[in-house]
């Protein structure tokens, strides 16, 4: 049986695979990703609580995705700078799509141990 610490770990990398391959796959239209992030993201930071013992709605987890993603705005530039560019773009837009859900993720963790009282999960 999985442990927490491995349960947490999977939970955020398998929704930021995915954010990357929404990011990757709709780089040439900027800001048609976001709606369907949101919800990877969502989903992602009720399961991270739902290990640490806290019941959210997908409505709650996404009220805080604004205070955990403080580099939605990095992102927007990247998209906007280089995402149009075919292969690059969408690279680039993976990867940041990616790094921004993990983060999220990583910060929801350390939230909600904070909120337990006990340490975050180590990151790999």
């Amino acid at each position: 049986m999985a442990s927490r610490a491995e349960k947490i770990h999977g939970i955020i990398h398998t929704a930021a695979l995915a954010a990357a391959a929404v990011g990757g796959g709709l780089a040439q239209a900027p800001g048609s990703d976001a709606a369907v992030i949101a919800p990877i993201q969502a989903s992602m930071i009720a399961a991270v609580g739902a290990e640490h013992g806290v019941q959210l709605s997908k409505g709650a987890a996404a009220e805080l995705i604004l205070p955990f993603s403080a580099a939605v705005l990095g992102r927007g530039l990247s998209q906007a700078l280089l995402g149009w560019l075919p292969a690059l773009g969408n690279l680039l837009n993976a990867a940041t799509a990616a790094a921004i859900t993990e983060a999220i993720g990583w910060a929801a963790d350390a939230y909600f141990a904070e909120e337990r009282g006990v340490r975050p999960m180590p990151r790999p």
